[in-house]
């Protein structure tokens, strides 16, 4: 892997936005439009955290050979911030979203409560830089008790997010990687370049398979392109090779 100082973060701020499930990721992270809306005010300290079960490892053999194989079981991750609004829609997503609000204005905590189901999205911003996690359904829930420690911070209510498969995905949820877009097009050159301009480079030659090769005829003259690996790849006229053209 190649050295990326652009793929570093440290977060300046950021937002925690649900949608209606399905909801697609906004196209421009740093203004989300309607549906996406804001849960409110998060805690400073307590930024994000992503907590699992699961995933133990099974070792399977044979007579022949007692380590064969490991399986994996499923592995159910929780996503967590600490909310720092006491309003209804606050509540009821730490109390659950059967809570009722009560004739008095009073939101009654239900004796078995039902997780709120979300699209859901935080956003970290980094300068120029954001990151972002995308989960297009998710269940809301309190992740621990409440606690109201002192008289001078700010109290929070502890709220965990499980993402879950939407749809037809085989995925539970979507990170954005830093350091730019991703690379589409390679140009020939002694060494070539890759578009759109300061996108990321790929690392290895698995990684060009879906890059579009200019011109598209066989590369000739030591035409290449250098990867992130430092290794050299040019185009076939039919797949990427590594090396130089001939």
């Amino acid at each position: 892997m190649a050295l990326n100082d652009a793929a570093t973060l440290v977060v300046g701020s950021g937002n925690y936005l649900t949608a209606p499930v399905g909801t697609a990721k906004p196209d421009d992270l740093l203004v989300p439009v309607s549906p996406w809306a804001s849960v409110g005010h998060t805690s400073l300290e307590d930024l994000f955290g992503i907590t699992s079960e699961g995933g133990e490892a099974t070792t399977i053999g044979t007579l022949q050979n007692k380590n064969l194989r490991t399986k994996y079981s499923a592995r159910t991750e929780t996503m967590t911030f600490t909310l720092q609004q006491f309003d209804t829609p606050a509540l009821r997503l730490f109390y659950g979203a059967n809570a009722q609000v009560l004739p008095d204005g009073s939101v009654g905590v239900p004796a078995d409560p039902v997780p709120t189901q979300a699209a859901f999205l935080a956003i970290f911003i980094d300068g120029e830089n954001h990151f972002a996690f995308y989960a297009p359904r998710a269940e809301i829930y309190r992740a621990d008790d409440m606690t109201i420690a002192d008289t001078e911070s700010l109290a929070g209510l502890p709220l965990g997010v499980k993402p879950m498969t939407h749809g037809s995905n085989s995925w539970t949820y979507a990170v954005t990687p830093l350091g730019g877009t991703v690379a589409t097009g390679a140009s020939a050159g002694t060494p070539g370049s890759f578009t759109p301009a300061g996108s990321v480079i790929p690392a290895t030659l698995a990684e060009l398979a879906n890059v579009i090769a200019t011109p598209s005829a066989a590369w000739t003259g030591g035409k290449h392109v250098v990867l992130g690996d430092g290794s050299s790849a040019y185009w076939s006229g039919t797949a990427w090779a590594s090396g130089k053209a001939a």
